[in-house]
């Protein structure tokens, strides 16, 4: 048993909002498991541990973020009933517990790990993600796990009114917010940072981390209170520790390690380091030994390759490509670069090429979340690609992986601050970015792609958006920050740091940090530098398109959005969707009607789109005395004929107005399906009912039965005349 049977309960608030950690009374059986609540949000967070090593070259961490729609009393949709793949926004929380967990295993521990957070309820006031990292972690340490903690999460806004910073705002609280800061580590460094931002500067997003360091100790220390009344057992794992004499054959090729990391072309070099490695294998080691040491010597050879490439950058400040620490690599930028699409760009920066292609379509066309999430849709969306081709690797192709979901999320979260308003430009966006080539900032490539691909579809973003990756070598007192880093200082260096933002702010970025110690100092002058490098690249960018287009692409729908009355929406749409469908099918144009009475008409053709406008406005108009119609006769009673004026309205032509002269009869005159034209000469206020003359009446038919035309002389004078009848009521 590792931790004691007795429940274990410590329940704290902490700005202003009530929390709890409780253990000992559900899943036992796993090695740690604790229960989190903020407010009523709840969920269980279980740790295992195998007691077993694995023979792997990495360390074995899985985590799972499951998202149970019970935990918002909702029934999940389609066939089966029941939870499927992790939304998006749970493969995210997911990463985002991953994150700030990984580091604080020791390096060498190879033995599997599985967390999982399984969502109990869910308020619809407190998101669950930050209580599911404190979770991990308090699950971890009352396991016995060799975990180096506790860490914590917290999410940090800022009231716009106010400028006071929130430790967890509520799903109302973010509302009014001007950033999302998620930052996670221990009481005394940072290891995981992720925000979005209506364009901030970066003297307010240094201070939000540094107020962020101060709410994670809080709830580090909220954690050790809790930690401090489990009886915890704490468990004995071996840590691999390979032969030293491996590390002492293997440094002896620094000098030639560096020499092979010395290339800017990513695949010469990297075939350079491969083949010094499989020598170093081959000449130093017997086959006994490689039978025996085999992921012990590959180890040391990529710790080789690591200490000679961070050793090339503290020494002599020059990076393996030969650039400077803030030097960008070449760009090639070229918007438009697809025919027919509605949007692209292609963006290139070094050896690492992103084509974003930008897609527009109605609203309706937007993607719908099924999630626990109170959040019922989206606009935008930005989807990122990294097939093995990228790499020059062979692979499977199919559903995207954590990172592609990750690295799509940012790029998105980037861009949403820019883009118009539903009112201004009622269009769904999709943005895709397929990534060509790589060696490292693909995402930030794809920031800066999917900023032309927008520009080049005439989407009028209010400013363009540039992103850089910045890198950090750390060796003691000696720091050196990188900017534009590529996939072997992203692999071998201290910090993945991604900025992205317009010229005014920040719009978003995100954080993986290996080095303990990573004081605010360092993150400020990071933020100062990869500012520096994102006004050099979109300076570049806007050489190539300086605004977004003025026009949409040919090819692009044209949506025109009009106001009807909601008592109208019926009228509009038909029973059964009878009306709209016919629309669509006749015009050409797609129709979309809001419950507020809003519609939106798209049409890559124009003509098809005034076609299905001007059908609804008639639909929908209120005929006014004076107007003249042509309309189908669609019924006929003894009185008279109810002639169609609009799509929903018919008014009557009494059979006294339908010809000069006595009628006796409506159908001596007009018959089902004639056109006629009219003109309205009264609407009653109260009834609605219209009353219609007809225009260039015809002399009324004979007594002996002849039709239209016959000559029956004027009889309005007559004994018979109108004025010598009962006044008829026209309004029957």
């Amino acid at each position: 048993m590792i931790c004691s049977m007795n429940k274990v309960v410590e329940e704290f608030e902490l700005y202003g909002k009530s929390y709890r950690m409780e253990t000992g009374e559900l899943a036992k059986q796993a090695t740690g498991a604790v229960l989190v609540t903020q407010g009523e949000t709840t969920c269980l967070v279980t740790a295992v541990v195998s007691p077993e090593e694995k023979d792997y070259d990495f360390f074995p961490l899985t985590v799972d973020f499951i998202e149970k729609l019970y935990a918002v009393g909702r029934i999940p949709g389609g066939y089966l009933k029941r939870e499927a793949r992790p939304s998006e926004k749970g493969t995210l929380t997911a990463r985002m517990i991953d994150r700030p967990i990984r580091p604080g295993f020791p390096e060498g521990f190879k033995n599997e790990v599985h967390v999982v957070a399984t969502t109990f309820v869910c308020d619809g006031t407190n998101p669950p993600d930050c209580i599911c990292v404190n979770g991990a972690s308090a699950a971890l340490l009352a396991g016995g796990a060799p975990f180096e903690g506790p860490a914590a999460c917290v999410r940090i806004g800022r009231n716009t009114e106010t400028g006071e910073w929130i430790v967890n705002p509520t799903y109302e609280e973010q509302e009014t917010s001007d950033l999302e800061l998620t930052i996670a580590g221990t009481a005394e460094f940072i290891s995981m940072v992720e925000a979005g931002a209506d364009e901030i500067s970066e003297e307010d997003m240094l201070a939000a981390m540094e107020f962020g360091q101060e709410a994670i100790a809080a709830f580090c220390e909220a954690q050790q209170r809790f930690l401090d009344k489990c009886d915890i057992t704490v468990m004995e794992y071996s840590v691999h520790q390979a032969d030293p004499s491996i590390a002492e054959r293997v440094s002896v090729h620094e000098e030639e390690m560096a020499a092979a990391l010395h290339d800017a072309d990513k695949a010469s070099r990297v075939s350079k380091v491969e083949a010094l490695k499989a020598a170093i294998k081959e000449n130093d080691f017997t086959e006994e030994e490689r039978a025996e040491w085999g992921s012990d010597i590959a180890a040391a050879c990529k710790a080789l390759e690591k200490k000679a490439m961070r050793a090339m950058v503290i020494q002599s400040g020059e990076r393996a490509d030969g650039r400077t620490p803030s030097e960008i690599r070449p760009l090639f930028i070229r918007p438009g670069y697809l025919p027919r699409v509605h949007g692209s760009g292609l963006f290139q920066r070094g050896q690492t090429q992103v084509m974003s292609v930008c897609s527009l379509g109605t609203l309706r066309e937007g993607q719908r979340l099924d999630t626990i999430e109170p959040v019922e849709g989206k606009r935008y969306m930005h989807h990122y690609n990294f097939p093995p081709y990228c790499t020059g690797e062979t692979g499977r192709m199919g559903a995207p992986k954590r990172r592609e979901v990750g690295h799509g999320a940012l790029a998105e979260r980037a861009l949403i601050p820019v883009l118009p308003d539903e009112d201004a430009f009622p269009y769904a966006i999709r943005v895709v970015s397929e990534v060509l080539e790589s060696n490292g900032s693909s995402s930030m490539a794809s920031t800066c792609g999917s900023t032309l691909a927008l520009m080049d579809a005439g989407v009028p973003i209010s400013a363009p958006v540039s992103g850089i990756a910045m890198g950090l070598i750390k060796e003691g007192d000696d720091v050196v920050i990188l900017s534009d880093i590529q996939g072997l200082e992203d692999f071998l260096g201290d910090m993945d740091f991604k900025v992205c933002g317009t010229t005014r702010g920040i719009t978003a970025l995100q954080m993986d940090n290996k080095a303990k110690g990573l004081s605010t100092e360092i993150l400020g002058r990071a933020l100062q530098q990869a500012k520096e490098g994102r006004a050099f690249i979109l300076d570049a960018m806007l050489a190539e398109i300086p605004a977004p287009r003025e026009d949409l692409s040919p090819f692009a729908p044209r949506i025109e959005t009009i106001k009807i009355p909601v008592d109208k929406i019926r009228d509009v749409i038909g029973t059964g969707g009878k009306v709209i469908r016919g629309l669509q099918e006749e015009t050409g144009a797609t129709i979309e009607v809001e419950e507020d009475g809003t519609v939106h008409i798209a049409a890559v053709e124009g003509p098809a789109g005034e076609a299905a406008k001007q059908a609804i406005l008639d639909i929908v108009k209120e005929p006014e005395v004076g107007e003249v119609y042509e309309g189908e006769v669609v019924g006929i009673k003894d009185f008279g004929a109810f002639i169609k004026l609009t799509g929903s309205k018919d008014g009557l032509l009494h059979i006294s107005r339908m010809a000069n002269g006595r009628v006796a009869k409506v159908e001596d005159v007009l018959d089902l399906g004639d056109t006629v034209q009219v003109e309205v000469i009264e609407v009653d206020q109260t009834t609605g009912k219209i009353s219609l003359d007809r225009i260039d009446k015809p002399d009324a038919p004979a007594a002996d039965g002849g039709r239209r035309g016959s000559d029956n002389g004027d009889r309005r004078g007559g004994p018979s005349g109108r004025e010598h009848r009962k006044p008829r009521n026209r309004n029957r």
